[in-house]
């Protein structure tokens, strides 16, 4: 169940609301399985804190880089077409924001917003500049992975460690000598293949790998951007094969129903397809099947969980191996596609549980496989041990390079556009905020917890754009940030000041409960107390490892106290 955090200073804000998105869309174990609770229409906001902030390189191709770093309170030239309408810019660029009247003490912080608004305003430039705008730079995946041109299938790969780099598979019985690629000055590989008697030299449903070698050896991986994968069960270890995913024109679904309206109040119901019945579902009988049953109690908005590739069932899809892949587990895209219509059909908007705060260590069939010990400027990741999350054994994004924005930022478009998925709900924003990752850390309100050191603006910044493009791509999208820190104006637009989310999960909320329950005897327990929570809570406990509060609050007297033939009891009458 999800909760929103709202500031209680704050008056209640509209939606968002714009003219017109530059791509419209088209004119569980059982039902009492992860509950949802009912979001207030009310964005976080208020806040703030202080002291400087962590410098650092921003990395783009070597023909775009710029001078860096900058002093927290140095000036640099904005574009004027750069800045936000509600932005007042002054003698250093952007000044003053909006953040600053509805908290006054934000305004205590000021060289850090402005510094955080400057790398914002500058990278959204650079990005205008050399790619044409945000949301042509989004289009990644049309450019990137396997793609149809006229007469011929493209492949790219952004891999600069690589010294040569071969496309292989079934189409070519793996022999690569045939299909080499070509480098260019940014470290991206491409092969142009011509079509073979008018018809594809890749067929769909091919098996693919890249295949490139470094200090002498040649090893295998899944592409970054395939958009499907399967397990190779004739192989030891039941490895992972990317899937070349180009069906024709008579076997994709189109869409037929339109996107439902933004709700005022979202009335959420989190889900996990495999999990959403008593035995194992795909994405057609959760449709089907589940769907209705969710509408019919009066729920508007359905999140789910586990829809990017991950090779580890157990991660819950937190775990992601293949981020532009739909998890093969429980379909084809195509039956997904089936399941957002669906969905759209009953008056159901569908969030997807988007992982972008890291991604599984695995190397064969993972993102992790392109770092082959290079330095972070040619890789997905942060060199060393900023590159490595120690309490999920995972590896985190460097979100300073050119192409980790590309790769990231296309990838929620891709989700959009190709699956109409009606906004995202951001797995471990904790973690992305702060370089200490929330990690033994306890935020008691005071300002410089947010602000200072510990600050990842580099996370922020990306956060920012993704946001905005999000919002100018669908104004009606809605996006929810996992965060348990209450991080001051994460819930407030771009263009005030603020990272631009729409709601604030409240994790900390039923962690609390959990205590509450196991820690206080029945007498201590305050009613008002446990209605309140219960009004305002996220029943994600037996999925990080809790107790459901069911089983918390009854214990085995769920077993031994049901019986109609025994005598009712204080816990079942």
């Amino acid at each position: 169940m999800l909760c929103l955090a709202s500031s209680s200073s704050l008056p209640s804000l509209r939606p968002r609301t714009s003219p017109t998105a530059d791509r419209p869309g088209p004119g569980n174990s059982v039902l009492d399985g992860p509950d949802a609770t009912m979001l207030t229409g009310r964005l976080q906001g208020g806040g703030g804190a202080g002291g400087s902030v962590r410098l650092s390189v921003v990395s783009v191709p070597s023909s775009l880089r710029w001078s860096w770093p900058l002093k927290a309170n140095s000036k640099i030239s904005v574009p004027e077409t750069a800045r936000e309408n509600k932005t007042v810019a002054t003698e250093d660029g952007v000044s003053h924001l909006p953040i600053y009247d509805l908290d006054p003490k934000l305004a205590e912080f000021k060289n850090h917003f402005n510094y955080r608004m400057r790398r914002y305003h500058y990278q959204k430039h650079l990005i205008e500049k050399h790619e044409g705008s945000l949301e042509e730079f989004s289009r990644g995946y049309l450019k990137f992975g396997i793609n149809a041109e006229p007469g011929a299938t493209v492949y790219r790969e952004w891999a600069p460690a690589a010294m040569e780099a071969q496309l292989v598979g079934d189409f070519n019985n793996w022999n690569g000598s045939e299909h080499m690629m070509t480098k260019d000055n940014f470290g991206v590989w491409s092969i142009k293949i011509s079509h073979v008697d008018g018809k594809p030299a890749i067929p769909h449903n091919s098996k693919v790998k890249f295949r490139f070698r470094h200090d002498g050896v040649w090893v295998e991986r899944i592409p970054a951007w395939i958009r499907y994968t399967i397990v190779n069960t004739s192989k030891f270890g039941a490895p992972y094969d990317g899937v070349h995913w180009d069906p024709p024109t008579s076997e994709r679904y189109v869409f037929k129903h339109p996107r439902p309206r933004r709700p005022d109040i979202p009335r959420i119901y989190e889900a996990h397809v495999g999990m959403s019945g008593e035995k194992p579902e795909v994405y057609r009988e959760f449709a089907d099947n589940v769907l209705p049953r969710i509408r019919a109690k009066n729920y508007n908005t359905v999140q789910l969980m586990a829809i990017m590739e991950h090779s580890y069932y157990a991660s819950f899809g937190y775990h992601v191996t293949n981020f532009f892949a739909v998890s093969s587990k429980s379909g084809t895209p195509e039956d997904l596609k089936y399941l957002v219509d669906k969905a759209h059909s009953l008056g159901l908007r569908v969030l997807m549980d988007v992982v972008h705060s890291h991604a599984s260590k695995n190397v064969t069939d993972g993102l992790n496989g392109y770092d082959v010990g290079q330095s972070a400027q040619e890789s997905y990741f942060y060199a060393g041990d900023r590159g490595y999350h120690k309490l999920w054994d995972s590896r985190l994004f460097n979100y300073t390079n050119w192409e980790v924005l590309r790769f990231l930022l296309s990838n929620l478009r891709y989700w959009m556009d190709e699956f109409m998925f009606d906004g995202f709900r951001f797995d471990g924003v904790t973690s992305m905020l702060y370089n200490h990752h929330g990690i033994n850390t306890s935020f008691t309100g005071n300002y410089k917890e947010y602000f200072g050191l510990d600050t990842n603006v580099d996370a922020i910044i990306y956060m920012m754009l993704a946001n905005h493009l999000i919002h100018k791509l669908l104004p009606e999208a809605t996006i929810i940030a996992e965060d348990v820190s209450v991080m001051p104006v994460l819930c407030r637009p771009v263009d005030e000041g603020g990272v631009g989310f729409d709601y604030r999960q409240a994790m900390a909320i039923p962690e609390r409960w959990v205590d509450y329950l196991k820690n206080k005897d029945a007498q201590e327990l305050s009613m008002s107390g446990i209605s309140q929570t219960l009004n305002n809570r996220d029943k994600d406990q037996s999925i990080v490892g809790h107790k459901t509060m069911k089983f918390l609050w009854m214990g085995m007297e769920t077993y031994v106290g049901m019986s109609d033939l025994e005598p009712a009891s204080i816990i079942y009458n």
